[in-house]
């Protein structure tokens, strides 16, 4: 039989708190930290800076964001004077260039060792929060995407228990682009920590009409 189930503090989030990714409230808080501790973020990690500057991490992704340099130099934290000359519509769309190139960045970084040890540690504080289903008792998930192209799709929540995708239970985090997760995540996860990958479900749910169980036909 599966025990009670506490919901985390996550879950009865209301919707007069959502925040928005224009600048940090915090003059010592790295942008990272800031954008991934953003109400809806929490499946994020963060992505270690020597990982960020490293030019062969990063390889193909000027050609995928818009003001990729001003938007580098953002999340690095970088003095850029870029603002003073920019409108005030294009500083937001560097804040949202740098909200996508962080995504790509973070999507490779997670299937790196780091970034795999990173999301163990969310993994076991049920971060990604837990399967719905009942007969997986509250099993913790993995933040999973259905398409490594971005804008095609929201990420998912995948159970390694019965297998399954389902939505977030946050509304803010199921805003999140899948892209940002990946489709291999979840599995790389499981085969780098083989000892967490739980049994499969033993018990089905059977359809019953006054106590029978309704026949397949």
């Amino acid at each position: 039989m599966c025990s009670s189930i506490l919901f985390t503090a996550e879950e009865s989030e209301t919707d007069s708190e959502e925040s928005d990714v224009s600048g940090s409230d915090g003059e010592d808080t790295s942008w990272i930290t800031w954008f991934c501790n953003l109400r809806g973020n929490e499946f994020f990690c963060e992505v270690d800076d020597g990982y960020i500057q490293d030019d062969f991490n990063l390889c193909g992704l000027s050609s995928q964001v818009p003001y990729y340099d001003y938007a580098l130099d953002l999340i690095l934290d970088v003095e850029s004077s870029h603002g003073d000359m920019f409108t005030e519509e294009q500083n937001e769309l560097v804040e949202s260039a740098a909200e996508m190139l962080y995504g790509l960045i973070h999507v490779r970084y997670i299937l790196t060792s780091k970034g795999l040890a990173a999301m163990l540690e969310k993994f076991k504080n049920y971060d990604f929060g837990r399967c719905p289903r009942v007969y997986c008792c509250g099993q913790p998930c993995l933040p999973v995407g259905q398409a490594d192209i971005p804008r095609s799709s929201t990420v998912k929540i995948y159970c390694p228990k019965c297998e399954d995708i389902y939505y977030p239970r946050s509304k803010y985090q199921g805003n999140l682009d899948g892209a940002y997760f990946g489709t291999t995540f979840p599995h790389l996860f499981q085969m780098t920590y083989p000892h967490l990958k739980p049994q499969k479900p033993s018990q089905r749910y059977v359809q019953r009409v006054f106590g029978f169980k309704i026949h397949k036909s």
